[in-house]
Parts: structure tokens; C-alpha cells; sequence
């Protein structure tokens, strides 16, 4: 399934249109539920935690603005409500890696890989555009998982000169996507600010 298909269901979905809304559950059923296994560590707790958040999400579906961002929120929400889970009933442990390995990988078809391939080849195009400093800005923050004021240290900067950096960055690296492809840049500008918002 596309980006511009889920997109279009996703319309649907929010004028109350159940069966596109199933469509949307069996799409992202298995990253949910796997990212929910990945926090609360029970399988069974997991499909519990995975029907409640499609439950959510299909309650909160109107107040989604931007329907292109529909994968990000939804995992926003599982992340929220395992937190919420795991706070009122403690960690649950006994979720076997290989388990968690093969239901991350299962939603995943060839057409999914070449589009994410693709995407990434058109990412490392654009980073290659950029400055030194504004690429090793992104990279330390969105490939290697670096916290702003680790950033600091190893920039030897303040933490809102990182900010602003990272800022600027992404704004670059914006235009230079949409030299490249203009969707892809769309979908990073969704996917940054989700990032930098989790």
C-alpha cells in the first residue's frame, strides 16, 4: 500500500467511514502490536495495549490534521499508552527477542523495502548537499540518537545553539529534497517534527 493510498484512506476513515478505517488497522496492525511488545515486554499485554490504541485513534482521528502524518501519530499514541500502561501495572518482562524480530519484520513486503531504499537513497543526496556542520548536526541527532545536551558537549556548544542549529539544518535539508522530490521532502518535514517532538 502507498503513502498517497493510506493517505486517502485515512481521509476517508475521518468521515467516519468504517471499512477504510480496517483497512488502516490491518495496514499497521503488526507495527503497533510489535512496538508495543518491544514496551511492554507480554504478548498478550501487547494485543490488549495494540487494540486499545486503534480504539483511540479511531476516537481521535478527527482532530488529526495532516492525514500524511497518520503513521507517526499513531505510534506517538502506542508509545503514549504503553507508558500509561506500564505506569499503573508495573514492567512486565518474558518477550522473547527472535519473537520481537520476526513481528517487527513481518508487516513489511518488497514493495515497502524498495520505497524505504529508494527514500534513502534520495535522503543521502540531500544530506550530501548540505554543509559539514549542518549534516553532522542531523546525523547526530537522527542517526546516531544523540540528546541535545549530549550534543552540547560534543559540540562543545550551548544547548540552544544546538537547537537553533538543528533548526536551520532541517530547513536546509528540506529545500535540498525538494530539488530532489518534493513528496519525500513533505514526508521528512512530518517525520522530523515527530522526531523532534517524541
Amino acid at each position: 500500500m502507498s503513502w498517497n493510498e493510506i493517505t486517502v484512506l485515512v481521509e476517508k476513515a475521518k468521515t467516519g467511514d468504517r471499512e477504510a478505517y480496517g483497512e488502516l488497522v490491518v495496514r499497521f496492525q503488526n507495527s503497533v502490536y510489535a512496538m508495543a511488545l518491544g514496551r511492554v515486554r507480554d504478548p498478550l499485554e501487547a494485543q490488549e495495549l495494540a487494540q486499545d490504541v486503534f480504539v483511540h485513534a479511531m476516537r481521535k482521528l478527527p482532530q488529526l490534521r495532516d492525514p500524511r502524518c497518520f503513521a507517526g501519530w499513531l505510534r506517538r499514541i502506542t508509545a503514549r499508552m504503553a507508558i500509561n500502561r506500564l505506569t499503573r501495572k508495573g514492567p512486565l518482562f518474558g518477550a522473547d527477542p527472535e519473537v520481537l524480530d520476526a513481528v517487527a519484520g513481518r508487516e513489511r513486503t518488497p514493495e515497502d523495502a524498495l520505497e524505504v531504499g529508494e527514500a534513502v537513497e534520495q535522503l543521502k543526496e540531500g544530506l550530501a548537499e548540505l554543509k559539514p556542520l549542518d549534516r553532522q548536526t542531523l546525523e547526530a541527532f537522527y542517526i546516531r540518537g544523540r540528546s541535545l545536551k549530549q550534543m552540547a558537549r560534543e559540540f562543545e556548544v550551548p544547548t540552544g545553539t544546538i537547537k537553533r542549529r538543528l533548526h536551520v539544518a532541517r530547513q536546509r535539508l528540506k529545500d535540498a529534497l525538494e530539488a530532489i522530490d518534493p513528496a519525500l521532502a513533505e514526508r521528512f518535514a512530518g517525520l522530523a517534527g515527530e522526531l523532534a517532538t517524541a
